[in-house]
């Protein structure tokens, strides 16, 4: 499985602490069969001006020189459309999922739909593939908001375990994914036991293997090699909420 949202660049932001901490990450994920991840540190589209910060980079080299063996560590960053992004900025490889025509983007929790789809088109206009970073998270996600969202041209990635989670927006999630509006699954992990296996495993509980591999290994994969996403069709989460907790408590092993 790939993962393409996560913080675990350590010490740039709000997420590990320490190469220490990545590394007993990135040991529990593989063991869960998580082997490549994209590590997408917090930016702001002001900040991106400037380009990558130094530390960044730096941090880059500390964690790959101690990242467990089969492992495939790529970079980005989560971007967030603080203002418009400029031309500049827009044409760094550096802020971009593995340096392709992807971009995870994120915005304020409380946004209005038309702001999300001016800003979507105004990254489409620069020849950005928008990656919307958990659409389940801002309130004014709805199936029809996404799927206005996806006509300007972005795509969305939906947060595994919130896919599971007993709230509402847990609930806007599952909606998304049985609407067939997400395009991948992602962990968004901050040094925690945040982990795309437990999502895998719901799916295939509810008869949804194919999509499994779509949100999880074949569009992430696509995204990494700068390729065209496939559909991927709609399936209902049928988990009762023990089960949710369980998985979500397990870590995946359930």
């Amino acid at each position: 499985m790939i993962d393409l949202h996560c913080h675990l660049l350590p010490g740039v932001d709000d997420g590990s602490r320490s190469v220490a901490q990545s590394v007993r990450v990135l040991n529990d994920q593989k063991s869960q069969g998580v082997t490549a991840f994209c590590l997408t540190p917090h930016l702001t589209a002001s900040g991106a001006e400037a380009g990558v910060p130094a530390a960044y980079d730096a941090a880059y080299v500390a964690l790959t020189a101690a990242a467990p063996e089969g492992v495939e560590l790529r970079r980005g960053v989560e971007l967030m459309l603080d203002r418009p992004l400029g031309a500049r900025a827009a044409r760094d490889p550096a802020i971009r999922v593995a340096g392709s025509r992807y971009l995870l983007v994120e915005f304020p929790r409380i946004v209005p739909r038309e702001t999300v789809s001016s800003a979507l088109a105004q990254l489409v206009a620069l020849e950005i593939v928008p990656l919307v970073a958990h659409p389940e998270r801002y309130s004014s996600c709805s199936v029809a908001a996404a799927h206005a969202w996806r006509q300007a041209g972005a795509k969305l990635q939906v947060d595994a375990t919130t896919l599971l989670a007993p709230t509402q927006r847990g609930e806007r999630a599952r909606r998304l994914i049985a609407a067939g509006m997400a395009d991948i699954l992602a962990g968004d992990n901050h040094g925690d036991d945040r982990s795309v296996a437990v999502a895998h495993q719901a799916l295939v509980a509810n008869a949804g293997e194919e999509q499994a591999d779509a949100l999880l290994v074949r569009n992430p994969r696509a995204i990494l090699e700068d390729r065209t996403l496939e559909k991927v069709e709609p399936v209902t989460l049928r988990t009762t909420w023990a089960t949710r907790l369980r998985l979500l408590l397990d870590g995946g092993d359930a």
